[in-house]
């Protein structure tokens, strides 16, 4: 069995991610190959395998990952004893910081969707779907209680704000004017003055 850690201590399938993502980011998907994926992780091609089963599995764990996190935090956010304008704006706040912080990740992910194999791609756009669902479930509530305009569909109002940030990748830049945190309340005052009734 591989080893899960080696002298540094960085466990083998998070030093395999992050070789992925810098490669894929880098040179794309579909120009990266294995080989230099474990040459980069200083692994080998039998602990890639033990760990992912191919390197269709990789690209979707880069994506898998970002969606994890950011569906622990909408629940833990949309669960808060909190006025449902306050949850949407932490919401729609957080998810584009957590994209800012893993731009690469979103990038990537974003150029080369359409190159998972097609069961693959079914999961990531199931996970994609329970995201937005609960998403738009708060806003749902905050139309129900007379908070948020009815006015404007609520599956508008998400591929609106979702919308906006696939396109961070695009143009955000680390040494821009502008924080991973004052873009999320920018976006995020957006999203809630085009609710407001």
């Amino acid at each position: 069995m591989p080893r899960t850690t080696d002298g540094d201590s960085t466990p083998v399938p998070q030093r395999l991610l992050a070789a992925a993502t810098r490669l894929f980011a880098e040179q794309g998907y579909d120009r990266t190959s294995v080989q230099e994926i474990v040459e980069a992780a200083g692994v080998t091609k039998g602990a890639l395998y033990h760990y992912f089963g191919s390197k269709d599995d990789l690209l979707h764990e880069v994506y898998a990952r970002v969606l994890r996190l950011q569906q622990e935090r909408l629940d833990a956010f949309a669960d808060a004893d909190e006025p449902v304008e306050k949850r949407v704006r932490d919401a729609a706040a957080d998810v584009v910081v957590t994209t800012i912080e893993n731009l690469d990740d979103a990038s990537i992910f974003f150029r080369s969707m359409h190159q998972l194999s097609p069961e693959k791609n079914k999961q990531v756009r199931a996970e994609r779907r329970r995201y937005h669902e609960r998403f738009r479930a708060l806003i749902e509530e905050g139309q129900r209680t007379g908070v948020f305009t009815k006015e404007i569909p609520a599956d508008l109002v998400v591929d609106y704000h979702f919308g906006s940030i696939h396109h961070l990748s695009t143009w955000y830049r680390p040494d821009g004017p502008l924080s991973p945190q004052e873009v999320a309340d920018h976006l995020a005052g957006l999203l809630l003055r085009a609710l407001r009734p």
